[in-house]
């Protein structure tokens, strides 16, 4: 069940129950155990005066002294000044039941206590006994001795004024109480007040958020933990922000790769349907269709791999991949287009170079490398894939001594549909960027390095732990 006014007074209720929870428990262990010690103390002081004084009665009966009634009153009344309480002498009658009567008495004119409870339960086990009685409404406290001669002595004392020091304490403690709630209601609501609004703005945020309004950073600047989630609402504000500006990059993007060669073959098509050309026209017309049908064909397949990596519906295998093999494959599929385009494909190898991949997707990375190097550099550039076993990683390198990519590029080049221009420019701008991912997703990286007048991307995956057997083989 929801308190009404939401988390502020849920927190002010809550600390309001806390505040008098821990008064409440100290009003507990403090006022009882205050009042049991100063009984106690009280009759502690009187066991000793009781002990003294029955020790006085019996050298005095022992001389002979209470051979007259009246020294019996004589004595408890000196005692009574010198004690500073009420000392009675008790004659016992029993055996069964037990019964006092009163020998001396020194208040016998404050009203006669007859079979007194703890005066009873000493002549019943003839030792020491203490107690707190209540007569007419008042609170006393008793301590019963044995005498010598059988009789019970009896000293009473009034703990009002004990219990009147627990009262002040009481009361003081009930005042400090409701003071403290007070207090505690007023800075409670506040602080609840303010945490309510801070939660209400975070909630506000997630809901522009969730509406995709990425514009307004999340702002608070509290040192506890909705400060801590406010920080990581804003984390997330501006990852979604850039996925969503990346979202419509790529929605435009695709849209004018999409749209060139749809136009190139409605206007293609447009020509062909004259029937005025002629046979090596319409020959030309029908392989530049081809070519753009081909490039529709791999960035529709570009744009499908792009998407399940993104879902994170693309699955790759762990296998183990002899790099070395793959380079002389890529080697052999791709040397009638280096002899087309007049660039030299040259292979090294190390055998030794296996890696834990997807074989498939090490030959789609290695593809998109050589065909991006054939591509972009001019004819009579040297292009080699090199393979080669590194500080524990497998690599796979396509290295061109070509013009190179200008340094304000380098890191772009791996972005969806970045394209450097000039005159060798072509593609979609998506081949590198779904190498990256591939390689990512086998635990691997593509990076690009320049030295020597060289321009190198390198795939780097796990190695794979190869016995000597199998290396012999491969060899």
């Amino acid at each position: 069940m929801s308190l009404p006014g939401g988390i502020r007074t849920t927190l002010a209720v809550a600390l309001l129950l806390i505040v008098g929870g821990a008064l409440g428990g100290a009003y507990l262990m403090v006022v009882p155990s205050l009042e049991r010690r100063l009984v106690a103390e009280r009759l502690d002081e009187l066991q000793s005066d009781a002990e003294a004084t029955a020790y006085s009665y019996t050298r005095a009966d022992a001389r002979g002294d209470f051979n007259d009634p009246l020294a019996v009153d004589t004595f408890v009344d000196a005692a009574s000044l010198l004690v500073n309480a009420r000392v009675v002498v008790y004659q016992v009658f029993g055996p069964e039941p037990l019964s006092l009567r009163t020998l001396a008495d020194s208040a016998a004119t404050a009203g006669q206590i007859s079979d007194d409870t703890v005066g009873l339960d000493t002549a019943q086990d003839s030792r020491i006994t203490r107690g707190r009685v209540e007569r007419r409404g008042r609170p006393f406290a008793e301590i019963a001795v044995p005498l010598v001669s059988g009789n019970v002595l009896l000293l009473s004392t009034p703990i009002e004024d004990q219990l009147a020091t627990v009262r002040v304490v009481k009361r003081r403690m009930l005042y400090a109480t409701g003071v403290a709630l007070a207090i505690a209601a007023i800075l409670g609501s506040a602080a609840a007040t303010l945490h309510a609004r801070r939660i209400r703005r975070l909630e506000r945020a997630a809901n522009r958020i969730a509406q995709g309004e990425f514009d307004e950073p999340v702002v608070d600047l509290g040192d506890d933990e909705l400060g801590e989630l406010a920080a990581a609402f804003e984390r997330m504000r501006v990852q979604l922000a850039q996925l969503d500006t990346a979202r419509k990059e790529f929605v435009a993007n695709a849209s004018h790769e999409l749209r060139t060669p749809l136009f190139s073959l409605a206007g293609f098509l447009e020509l062909m349907a004259d029937e005025d050309l002629d046979e090596d026209t319409r020959a030309g017309f029908l392989v530049t269709t081809r070519e753009q049908v081909d490039r529709l064909t791999k960035l529709a397949a570009d744009l499908l791999d792009l998407s399940r990596m993104d879902a994170g519906r693309f699955r790759v295998e762990q296998e183990e991949v002899v790099l070395a093999d793959a380079a002389r494959t890529l080697v052999d599929e791709l040397t009638p287009l280096a002899e087309s385009t007049g660039h030299s494909l040259l292979l090294e190898t190390d055998d030794r170079a296996w890696a834990l991949a997807d074989e498939e997707r090490v030959l789609q990375i290695g593809r998109s490398l050589a065909v991006n190097a054939l591509t972009h550099t001019p004819p009579g550039t040297e292009i080699v894939l090199t393979t080669a076993l590194h500080a524990g990683r497998a690599e796979l390198a396509v290295s061109d001594d070509g013009p190179g990519i200008p340094r304000e590029h380098a890191e772009r080049v791996f972005d969806r549909f970045y394209r450097i221009e000039g005159p060798h420019a072509s593609g979609s701008g998506l081949g590198l960027a779904i190498a990256r991912q591939l390689a990512e997703r086998m635990g691997g990286t593509v990076e690009l390095s320049g030295a020597a007048g060289r321009t190198t991307f390198t795939l780097s995956l796990p190695a794979a732990t190869v016995p000597a057997g199998e290396l012999a083989v491969s060899t």
